[in-house]
């Protein structure tokens, strides 16, 4: 499923124009990666966490020479699902 294809199902749903429903996904996403950048988290109930980590400077292996490579320190963005997501998937259910 696409951005566009969230954005439609939204849209149908709500009564919203795509032009709208676009707006609000687009803010909903910048408002989340704003969280991020600063260094919140962002708990959404019954859907999962988003967070950051350190991820240390480390050697790795470049996979098309083979040879050795530095890879420097960052900060990655980290999702974790939900217990009521995790069960939702594991049953084939749809999520509400």
């Amino acid at each position: 499923m696409t951005k566009g294809d969230i954005i439609n199902i939204v849209a149908e749903g709500t009564g919203l124009t795509k032009l709208e429903t676009g707006a609000v996904v687009d803010g909903f996403l910048a408002t989340i990666g704003y969280a991020l950048q600063t260094g919140d988290s962002v708990t959404i109930r019954g859907f999962g966490s988003f967070r950051t980590v350190h991820r240390r400077a480390r050697v790795s292996t470049n996979p098309k020479t083979g040879k050795p490579m530095q890879v420097p320190d960052r900060i990655a963005p980290v999702f974790k699902a939900s217990i009521d997501l995790k069960k939702s998937v594991n049953k084939n259910k749809t999520f509400e």
